[in-house]
C-alpha cells in the first residue's frame, strides 16, 4: 500500500460535507477477492454484483493474480490486493487465500459462490448494533475527516479504497474461463493507507482518482482488521 500525506488533527480545518449515507444506519463493507482465470468466480462475482444492489452495502471486488499460471493474466490484479487478502487470511486465522473470497466488514469471511451464506452474513451484520466514528469529506473532495470512537487495542488505520463504480466485463482468452465474458463489479484500482486513527478527530488528504472513479474510506484495526466505520465520496 502506498502512504498519502501524514494525517492531521482536525481542528482548525476548513468545514465538512456532510458523510455521503448508503443507509440510515453504517453501511456493510462487501470485500471479494477474485481472478478472471478462477472458474468458480464467476458465480461469485454475481453475487457480490446482487449484494451490490441492497441499500447500506459497499461492494469493492479486488483482483489477484493467483491463477495466471493457467495462460490468462489478470488484467485487474495488483500486488497489493494480494497483500490484503493476505492481510485478511492471518486476522482470520485461515491456513491459506483462496477464490473467490468474500470478507464482510472485515470480521467473517464466506466462499463468493454460496449466494445464500453470503446474503445470510450480510444480512446478520446490517443489525449489528455498532457505534462508528464519523465519517465527513471536504466538500472539494480533496480530503475526508474522521471523528472520535473508541480505538481497538491493537490501534487502527484509515485506508482510501479507489475504484471503478459499476460493472466491468472482461473477455478471457484463456485459462479456465476461456471463451467467457467475465463481469466484476465496482473493479477496485487502488488502495492508500491514509495514516493511523487513535480515537480522537484527525484529517486525512485523498488519494486523486480519475474522472468516474468513486473513493471508499475505511476505519480499520491494524491488527483485528475489523472495519470500524466506511464512507464513500462519489
Amino acid at each position: 500500500m502506498s502512504v498519502a500525506s501524514a494525517a492531521q488533527p482536525a481542528a482548525g480545518r476548513p468545514p465538512l460535507a456532510p458523510r455521503h449515507a448508503t443507509a440510515n444506519g453504517p453501511p456493510v463493507v462487501v470485500e471479494l477477492f477474485t481472478a478472471q482465470g478462477c472458474g468458480g468466480c464467476i458465480e461469485a462475482n454475481a453475487a457480490v454484483e446482487k449484494a451490490a444492489a441492497q441499500p447500506g452495502v459497499i461492494a469493492l471486488t479486488y483482483g489477484v493474480d493467483y491463477w495466471d499460471y493457467l495462460g490468462w493474466t489478470d488484467t485487474f490484479a495488483r500486488p497489493e490486493f494480494v497483500q490484503r487478502q493476505r492481510a485478511y487470511r492471518a486476522a482470520l486465522r485461515q491456513r491459506g487465500v483462496s477464490t473467490p473470497q468474500v470478507v464482510i466488514d472485515g470480521r467473517r469471511q464466506v466462499s463468493g459462490a454460496r449466494s445464500v451464506e453470503l446474503e445470510t452474513a450480510i444480512g446478520q451484520e446490517a443489525v449489528r448494533q455498532v457505534w462508528p466514528p464519523e465519517i465527513e469529506f471536504r466538500e472539494n473532495g480533496a480530503g475526508v475527516g474522521v471523528g472520535s470512537g473508541r480505538a481497538p487495542a491493537g490501534g487502527a488505520e484509515v485506508v482510501a479504497v479507489t475504484y471503478t463504480p459499476g460493472p466491468q466485463v472482461v473477455e478471457v482468452r484463456q485459462g479456465e474461463n476461456r471463451g467467457q465474458a467475465v463481469r466484476h463489479m465496482n473493479v477496485v484500482r487502488g488502495v492508500t493507507r491514509l495514516g493511523e486513527w487513535r480515537g480522537r478527530p484527525m484529517f486525512y488528504a485523498l488519494p486523486s482518482a480519475r474522472p468516474g472513479e468513486a473513493v471508499a474510506v475505511l476505519v480499520q484495526g491494524k491488527t483485528d482488521k475489523r472495519i470500524l466505520g466506511a464512507a464513500v465520496r462519489d
